[in-house]
């Protein structure tokens, strides 16, 4: 399972919000690279990127942040946040982001994400928000009547290389990720899950461990950790550590 650290950009820093609230941010590094770069040295082999300006403004907006961040490190990354056309997954893994995260896009035009796999196959996750059960797009700001398995159903077949599944209203919170749901959506599709939001410590981490499933390569094949890597609630080392942790 690989376990990813969260950067998180708001105007060129990495913060971190409390359920998706941009008004409720933190700000734990003012460098993005220098962040990147001390997370690699810690030993991740991967870092997950958010654009949050870009999410709310419908296109790509801290550029230069993304860009510091694949300069400074060769950990694998993936991005999501305003991205919402084939020409600007283009211009990112171009720009040498190993993977791109759609979001929005994936709820109002399902086509897009269809083709993006068919002509970057491999490097196209879907990402899934979501509020009791439902899914949740424009940066978290405007709930659907849409189930989180109905979208990943959408998707079955395409291609796409993950479901990044995150439990709004448990980010940025500390209270434990949703193992349950995290689960029933893990179980409900055969396109790998990554779980995300609310990781509080070291249990989260190996509740997930025994949710995954290594025959099949499919289920829950990662987790995304922000504030508790920041603060120390999880120790990097003593993840890294465990058994099937990468």
């Amino acid at each position: 399972m690989i376990l990813f650290p969260a950067i998180d950009l708001k105007e060129g820093q990495c913060v971190r919000l409390e359920q998706g609230d941009m008004a409720r941010a933190t700000v734990f590094n003012k460098d993005a690279a220098a962040q990147a770069a001390q997370f690699a040295e810690q030993g991740f082999s991967h870092l997950h990127i958010v654009d949050l300006d870009g999410a709310f403004a419908g296109t790509s907006v801290n550029r230069a942040a993304v860009t510091a961040i694949v300069g400074a490190t060769k950990a694998k990354t993936q991005l999501g946040g305003g991205i919402r056309s084939i020409e600007n997954i283009e211009d990112w893994l171009a720009a040498g982001i190993d993977r791109v995260i759609l979001g929005t896009v994936a709820m109002r035009a399902p086509e897009l994400v269809i083709e993006a796999c068919r002509k970057f196959p491999g490097r196209i996750a879907v990402g899934i928000d979501a509020r009791n059960g439902f899914v949740a797009v424009e940066g978290w700001a405007e709930a659907t009547q849409m189930r989180v398995g109905d979208l990943a159903a959408r998707f079955e077949d395409a291609g796409v290389a993950a479901l990044i599944y995150t439990d709004i209203d448990r980010d940025g919170l500390l209270k434990g990720v949703n193992i349950e749901a995290t689960q029933k959506l893990a179980e409900s599709t055969a396109i790998p899950v990554i779980a995300s939001g609310g990781l509080a410590g070291i249990d989260d981490v190996k509740a997930l461990l025994a949710l995954e499933d290594k025959a099949s390569k499919s289920g829950i094949i990662g987790a995304i950790s922000g504030r508790a890597l920041y603060d120390g609630r999880l120790d990097a080392a003593a993840a890294l550590a465990l058994d099937g942790v990468e």
